[in-house]
Order: structure tokens, then C-alpha cells, then sequence
């Protein structure tokens, strides 16, 4: 699944790429569970939006639409999911339209926005809010989508530590909660832990002030870096032009599974943490 690099890569290959066009037309496929607004009601709500950004908040890409004098009383966002195989892909209308494309948009420009998710765990919804008549004061953002959880990029070292304080489980699990951290998945809370020196079975609310500290840093450095190099391609994932991203190379432990630490030549070795597989040093991460 696209974790938040990959979904930061996406999002602001399509924003540099259609900001500011106008969407003329909208085809859905309608095929369920793709879409969690109903196909008409998204149609109707996406066409003739002249779009002003588009950007990650957490693993979901959130188009932001200018409001203008037509729709000044409903705020609304097209919100994706990419799920395990979602694309989003900025198009030539003469390209063949590829097998599980499931939302085509019509771009101003002549080109299109195409949706394809042929495992279709992706998710297509529509985020509206009304502003309160006879308020000329109203703040259009007050009820923009804001994702379940805290920014990783942004948190500050108080607010991060004090999501993991008390807490009885797993660091690992934790840094996967969405609720508390979102945007963090399974690669890279594996490297941020490598980075740290912590084994992803200690308890949360066990972590010394040096430890969370270092977390910090390293799921900070970890995003940044992988973002920097265009996320991470280990499956299906491609950017806004079908391209792969090149953090895999820079890999410590997430699928070297056997192979060498690069830090002390201690073999890799994998476990599975709530259902999902965790790659570690035993001798690095104490």
C-alpha cells in the first residue's frame, strides 16, 4: 500500500501538473466499494470545479476546489484513497484508457485525470461542508478534511512523544495506528525504528526520552529522504507519469529478509506484528 511518501509524490505530480484547469467532464466506472460517495452525486459535485491544489493529508490525496460565486455556500473536496494498487495518472486523451480505470476527469487543458485501481481497495469520496449563512467572516477551510490522525512531517518532539506515553502495545503497532500517526505504514516504520535503535516489540510506553527522541527524528528523516527520492516502488506504485520511485535502494531492513545488516553484518530477521511483517536487526535494535 502507498505509504506517505508515495502518496506525497502522487499528489504534487498531479497538482503541479492540472492545477488551476477546469474539470468539463466526469466518467465514473461505479463499481463498488471504489467508491464510498455515489457515482451521480460525485459526478455531479466533481464537474465544472476549477481546481485549486491538490495535496497529501496523510495516505489521502485532498483536491481543493475554488469556491467562486456558485458554490460559496457548499465547500467541497475530492478525496482519494490509492488503497494497495491505486494510480493516479495525468493523461494524453489519445493514450489507451488501461484495464480497472475506474474515474476518468475531463481536463480543461484537453488531457485527463485517470483512476486506476485493478485490486480496488482504493477509495473515492466527496468531503462537503456548509458554511453558516450571513457569516461574510466564515473561514472556507474551518471544515476541510484533516485525516484521522497527527502529521508525522509537522509533529512537534512533546506532541509525538505524548501519542505513545502510557500506551500498551508494540512500538511498532503503534507507529502503524492511523488514528495516532497518520500517514506512517509498514516500510517506513520499519527504517524509522532501524534508524532509532529500537527493537519494534518494546512497548510503547515504555520508550526512554532518548528513544522517543530519536524516533522522532528518524520518522521524520526516513519520509523526507524517501519523499526526496520519489517514494518507494516494492510493488505497483508509480507517480503522477508512470514512473517508480528509487527509496527501495536505500532500504536497511524492510524485505532484506536473511541478508546482512549493513550496519554490523547480523542477519536481517523477520516476524509478524498485527498481521503484518516486520523486517529488524536483533543486534542494532535493542
Amino acid at each position: 500500500m502507498p505509504e506517505l511518501p508515495e502518496v506525497e509524490t502522487v499528489a504534487s505530480g498531479v497538482n503541479e501538473r492540472i492545477r488551476g484547469e477546469r474539470i468539463e467532464s466526469v466518467w465514473l466506472s461505479g463499481k463498488p466499494p471504489s467508491f464510498k460517495t455515489a457515482a451521480a452525486e460525485m459526478a455531479a459535485q466533481l464537474r465544472d470545479r476549477r481546481i485549486e491544489a491538490v495535496r497529501r493529508v496523510g495516505k489521502h490525496i485532498v483536491f481543493d476546489f475554488d469556491p467562486g460565486e456558485k458554490w460559496r455556500a457548499r465547500n467541497v473536496q475530492w478525496i482519494v484513497h490509492l488503497g494497495m494498487t491505486g494510480r493516479l495518472l495525468v493523461c494524453a486523451p489519445e493514450v489507451p484508457v488501461p484495464p480497472h480505470t475506474h474515474a476518468v476527469l475531463g481536463l480543461s487543458s484537453g488531457r485527463e485525470l485517470r483512476f486506476v485501481d485493478p485490486r480496488r481497495f482504493g477509495r473515492l469520496a466527496i468531503h462537503e461542508w456548509t458554511l453558516e449563512s450571513g457569516d461574510p467572516g466564515a473561514n472556507p477551510s474551518s471544515g476541510s478534511f484533516s485525516g484521522p490522525g497527527r502529521e508525522p512531517l509537522s509533529i512537534s518532539l512533546p506532541d509525538f512523544s505524548a501519542l505513545f506515553r502510557g500506551r500498551r502495545l508494540a512500538i511498532k503497532v503503534a507507529l502503524l495506528n492511523q488514528k495516532l500517526l497518520h500517514g506512517v505504514g509498514n516500510i517506513y516504520a520499519d527504517e524509522s525504528l532501524f534508524r532509532a535503535r529500537i527493537r519494534p516489540r518494546r512497548m510503547a510506553g515504555r520508550l526512554r526520552k532518548a528513544e522517543l527522541e530519536r524516533l522522532h527524528a528518524s520518522v521524520q528523516s526516513v519520509l523526507r529522504e524517501a519523499i526526496a527520492l520519489g517514494g518507494s516502488s516494492v510493488s505497483d506504485y508509480v507517480d503522477a507519469e508512470g514512473s517508480p520511485g528509487f527509496f527501495q535502494l536505500e532500504h536497511k531492513v524492510y524485505m532484506r529478509t536473511g541478508q546482512p545488516c549493513l550496519v554490523c553484518g547480523a542477519p536481517i530477521r523477520k516476524i509478524v506484528m498485527g498481521g503484518r511483517s516486520t523486517h529488524y536487526c536483533p543486534v542494532c535494535q535493542r
